[in-house]
């Protein structure tokens, strides 16, 4: 007997046990904490369900926030998402935000300590956490989710609420629930998996002179905004007045591009290296990649992790022994999981679009912001990447976290209602947990009014509240 049919089998009996909560958040990445953050500091009794061992999802991984301020390096992320970096600075982990003279602004923290902030502000707000928890069906009637079933060690539990996020990246509640979605690309093409991984010991000065020296081999400059008629060499300069070692680099450059040529390395578009730990002079490594995999198909994330680790220990052997600042450097750690760019793309009330991103669109029903380029990594050495005009935000609006046909669930993260171009800039952490604070503060507000279809509240309501938490929905380019 499989597991769903034990979960049918243990549902029709007496002793199944019922839990009820006010909201019920499923998926704990970085959406997902922001969601039952929000959601529980407003009063909501709040239960965060997770299919995984720790709380937090990408924000572990090593990876800096990508969206939380645009490129003119204008804070575009308040609220939650804030509380977050601010419990980390308290703790001694964060180094803040960073220019990385390419396209972005990025926030870099320490991955160890993000543990820790996360755990205690979910303890700290009253969530109650399950963790190594799978939902394994949804009950659904006439537009409704009437309840979760959820399996872990203790048994099958019967979760019911009034209302329920899906922060769970894949649209999983949603999909159950009879949602529609997109999934990949037209061609069946998906963005590639990868695995994140840290090194440490790093020399930041010898790493800054090398590229101070032959600039070729980095990506600089790619957003006017960012370039603001800048030489290459003048933005060197800039990167090395950071004095962090924050510098991309790029698969066609001279340097990668013959390592892959001579099979020292495997084909990739980039290294992008961000700084984690001053005291560890400890960096995080974004380079290694499998595209192609459709990431629902749980089976082939096995010799998936195969392929990403041995692609780990190959790029950790070609920085020792041939970039400057890395050769008495050593591999200091690694991701928890696979880092998923796409699966299902779910299909709201509204849908962001590619030129709503590259315009900068701004709208009066926007409930946070994203300002990551388009960005779609693609097969071997292949990525696209377009900035946002002038270095702006755009807004999201909130029809996209209202799932087509279903009244009390809101979305949340990676699986928003958006286009395949859209969904590159908007997948990253910063408008996730923008879209997590949004989506709680929305439960718990129709918790609070007795009611259960996100439709039934004004989105100027949930705006002033969202102000009010420190959220930023205006006043930015």
């Amino acid at each position: 007997m499989n597991i769903f049919a034990q979960a049918g089998h243990a549902l029709g009996q007496a002793n199944v046990e019922q839990v009820r909560a006010d909201v019920v958040v499923v998926g704990a990445g970085a959406a997902g904490v922001c969601a039952a953050l929000a959601a529980a500091g407003s009063g909501a009794r709040t239960l965060l369900i997770d299919a995984g061992p720790m709380p937090g999802g990408e924000l572990l991984t090593g990876m800096a926030v990508d969206g939380a301020l645009n490129a003119r390096g204008e804070w575009i992320l308040g609220g939650v998402g804030r509380k977050l970096f601010d419990a980390c600075n308290r703790l001694g982990g964060y180094i803040g935000p960073l220019n990385d003279w390419r396209l972005i602004h990025y926030v870099c923290f320490d991955p160890e300590v993000m543990k820790l902030a996360v755990a205690q502000l979910l303890a700290r707000h009253g969530v109650e956490l399950w963790l190594q928890s799978f939902m394994v069906g949804v009950e659904h009637e006439a537009g409704e989710v009437r309840a979760v079933h959820v399996y872990n060690k203790h048994g099958l539990t019967r979760v019911c609420a009034p209302v329920f996020v899906d922060a769970s990246g894949d649209g999983d509640l949603v999909a159950q629930a009879g949602g529609s979605f997109d999934i990949g690309g037209e061609g069946g093409e998906f963005q590639p998996l990868s695995l994140m991984f840290r090194m440490s010991g790093v020399d930041t000065p010898a790493l800054l002179r090398f590229l101070r020296s032959a600039p070729e081999h980095f990506a600089l400059g790619e957003s006017d905004a960012i370039r603001g008629g800048r030489s290459d060499d003048e933005i060197a300069q800039e990167l090395i007045a950071q004095g962090q070692p924050t510098v991309f680099i790029k698969g066609d450059g001279p340097l990668l591009a013959q390592a892959i040529e001579q099979g020292r390395m495997y084909p990739t578009a980039l290294i992008m290296i961000q700084p984690t730990s001053a005291t560890r002079r400890e960096v995080c490594l974004n380079t290694t990649r499998i595209a192609n995999v459709n990431a629902l198909q749980t089976r082939a994330l096995g010799p998936a992790l195969a392929t990403l680790a041995g692609q780990v220990e190959t790029c950790v052997r070609f920085m020792q022994e041939s970039v400057p600042g890395f050769e008495g450097s050593a591999f200091s750690g690694m991701a928890p999981r696979i880092g998923v760019r796409e699966t299902r793309r779910l299909h709201g009330d509204a849908t962001l679009l590619r030129e709503d991103v590259l315009r900068a669109r701004k709208r009066d029903d926007g409930i946070g912001k994203g300002s990551h380029h388009v960005d779609i990594h693609q097969d071997g050495t292949g990525q696209i990447r377009i900035p946002v005009d002038d270095g702006g935000s755009y807004d999201i609006p909130w029809g996209c976290l209202l799932p087509a046909g279903l009244d009390n669930v809101a979305l949340a993260g990676r699986c928003v209602s958006a286009d395949r171009a859209a969904h590159g800039s908007v997948r990253v952490m910063g408008p996730c947990m923008a879209m997590g604070e949004a989506a709680g503060t929305a439960a718990a507000m129709l918790v609070a009014r007795g009611g259960r279809a996100f439709r039934s509240l004004p989105v100027q309501d949930l705006r002033a509240s969202l102000r009010e938490a420190g959220a930023i929905l205006d006043g930015t380019h």
